[in-house]
């Protein structure tokens, strides 16, 4: 056998999940996919590879820097890992339009690649959750979207939370008021969504830097910093520019959007109008909307919008679509930092170990676990040869809650006897019994 011994190493910015990780994953996982199906959205799944063709031009310079290219040696394809889960979905539409009715509503929950800086909190694979609405124009579908992420949050134990909801038409209007040229207004952009890292005066400050007007860059400063509750929001701007015609779509959108997300019973706690949000991808066309934990200041859990002109890039006639993604690895960290599991999502999923008193009673303690798991409870049955005291160790290092014990006595008196862990209650039961006594002992 050879010497050499490979270095046990992971690429950067990737990552394994042990048991106890999977768990917790597969906790929040099954909570979101409960909400889109009570939603009605249906699951969609794509190849981790697309044609280049496919995901090129669609994300704007910086981003695109980040898409992996994985050409086959001897492939003709040029091919690349998909960077989200949106432009393919737009392709879907496209390429399956025969196929798929309308409204279209779907979610997918897969790993996404890009080649970013890996650091914490930042992957070069990671997990994305997506759910759009395909082929309506109406502020409904957009309401309904913000609905899902509320009820999402809600039901993953989050109370402490807003949606800030803006319109890139009203962005537009904004830079036609404050006299920004159509060239600069990506510049624009860029700056205004820095806001909340560095504030009013860092975003007028680099604004100037980038060669606004100084009275152009003071304008836009006072307007987006606007912070009345609701449509007063609203209000307040259109006072001052809904004159222009990109804004005045735009703020005829929001006030739509409000009328439908009243009607569905988001409560207007969770959500507000925020001029300072801009998304970040160059596809979207109205609405907009990111999440944000707000106590703790945790940062943006969500993020999505209207992007009406992406599934037109793959077919004749474009279709109306809007949608949101969940920031599903943030989310998974943050239930953790505010201690938000179910202290059963913790350790394993097993919850009775079946002990092996010896060899002799090795069948009747076999037949026990066949027994249970029938029962649909999830039980582990001891494999080697152990003592006793070593199998109740292991239990407790495993987290397992419960111990099932069915020595020489009591497999002749046709009883069980079952531990529990935590706090070392104790019953000895009817072998019949055993079952329904595990789930009473079982925690909540």
């Amino acid at each position: 056998m050879s010497n050499v011994r490979i270095v046990p190493r992971l690429p950067k910015g990737m990552r394994d999940f042990l048991p106890a990780d999977m768990l917790k994953r597969e906790y929040v996982f099954n909570i979101v996919r409960e909400v889109f199906h009570l939603y009605g959205f249906e699951p969609l799944q794509t190849p981790v590879l697309e044609l280049k063709e496919t995901l090129m031009g669609k994300y704007g310079e910086e981003a695109e820097k980040l898409i992996y290219h994985a050409q086959h040696p001897n492939g003709k394809e040029e091919v690349a890992l998909r960077y989200d889960l949106t432009v393919p979905l737009a392709r879907v539409v496209a390429q399956y339009e025969n196929e798929i009715k309308l409204p279209f509503k779907r979610y997918q929950l897969s790993p996404v690649w890009r080649a970013e800086r890996p650091q914490r909190g930042r992957y070069r694979e990671f997990y994305q959750c997506d759910a759009d609405i395909v082929g309506v124009a109406s502020m409904s579908a957009d309401a309904e979207t913000i609905s899902l992420v509320v009820t999402a949050l809600r039901r993953l134990g989050f109370t402490q939370f807003n949606v800030k909801i803006n319109n890139r038409k009203l962005l537009a209007g904004m830079g036609t008021y404050a006299g920004v040229p159509d060239s600069q207004l990506g510049d624009l952009y860029r700056s205004v969504d820095k806001f909340d890292k560095i504030g009013a005066s860092g975003v007028e400050k680099e604004l100037i830097e980038r060669g606004l007007p100084p009275d152009a860059v003071g304008r836009m400063i006072n307007l987006i910093q606007s912070s009345r509750p609701g449509v007063a929001n609203l209000d307040y701007v259109d006072e001052i520019m809904g004159s222009i015609p990109a804004a005045a779509e735009g703020l005829r959108e929001l006030r739509e959007l409000a009328t439908h997300l009243d009607a569905v019973n988001v409560p207007t706690e969770f959500y507000n109008f925020d001029f300072t949000m801009v998304r970040g991808l160059g596809y979207y066309t109205g609405p907009i909307f990111e999440t944000v934990i707000t106590e703790p200041n945790l940062g943006s859990v969500t993020g999505g919008g209207r992007y009406d002109d992406l599934v037109g890039l793959f077919r004749k006639d474009s279709l109306p679509t809007v949608g949101t993604s969940l920031g599903i690895e943030r989310i998974i960290d943050l239930l953790g930092i505010l201690n938000l599991y179910p202290a059963h999502i913790v350790g394993t999923v097993v919850e009775t170990l079946v002990t092996v008193f010896n060899e002799e009673t090795r069948s009747a303690s076999a037949r026990l676990a066949a027994d249970l798991r029938e029962a649909n409870i999830k039980t582990e049955l001891v494999l080697q040869d152990q003592k006793l005291g070593k199998q109740f160790e292991y239990a407790n290092k495993k987290g397992i809650p419960l111990v099932a014990v069915m020595g020489p006595e009591e497999a002749a008196q046709g009883v069980v006897k079952i531990k529990r862990m935590s706090d070392g209650v104790e019953r000895t039961v009817p072998r019949a019994e055993a079952a329904s006594t595990i789930r009473e002992l079982l925690p909540d």
